[in-house]
């Protein structure tokens, strides 16, 4: 198995649980924050895509998939086109309010398919490549793009963990 084979299994992680999670929401449900004041399932699921796409648009020198492809058209927010959900408040999280799961599916997948693509496209050494010296150690090309599916990854067991605790009988994939 090659690196970039090894990346794109992971990198398609997020998307297979958000089927499950996304699959016969409830409206209600998507929507709910917990408590009035925890993330919703919309949320958790926007935000894992939206902060891979700015990483990895900025990682390829590319317009992001939100704005290039039309999404913040077709979800139509009442949040700024730039929002990503960084420092998001409750109530900049009761903002994202979306009607239908498959918007969420869909910019998700979009986003994975251009993040598995980028990846590749670059050749062995390029991984190696520093992207940020404003940590210690400086961050890698590698280890930038392992960050975004991993924040991908948490958020999407959090949105189903969300699920979970809102909608008696739901357990996930079997």
């Amino acid at each position: 198995m090659t690196l970039q084979e090894l990346f794109e299994d992971a990198a398609r992680r997020p998307s297979h649980v958000a089927q499950h999670v996304l699959e016969a929401i409830p409206g209600e449900v998507l929507n709910t924050m917990p408590g009035g004041t925890a993330n919703s399932v919309a949320w958790l699921v926007w935000h894992a895509a939206r902060q891979q796409d700015v990483q990895v648009a900025q990682l390829a020198g590319t317009d992001q998939v939100w704005t290039a492809e039309g999404w913040s058209r077709r979800f139509g927010l009442d949040v700024p086109e730039s929002a990503t959900g960084f420092g998001d408040g409750p109530e900049d999280v009761a903002r994202i309010r979306v009607a239908s799961p498959d918007l969420l599916q869909g910019y998700l997948d979009a986003v994975v398919e251009r993040t598995v693509a980028y990846a590749r496209g670059l050749a062995d050494d390029r991984w190696d490549d520093v992207v940020d010296r404003s940590w210690t150690p400086p961050v890698t090309r590698g280890v930038r793009l392992v960050s975004t599916v991993d924040d991908a990854a948490q958020h999407l067991g959090q949105a189903a963990y969300v699920r979970g605790l809102l909608e008696d009988g739901w357990s996930g994939p079997a």
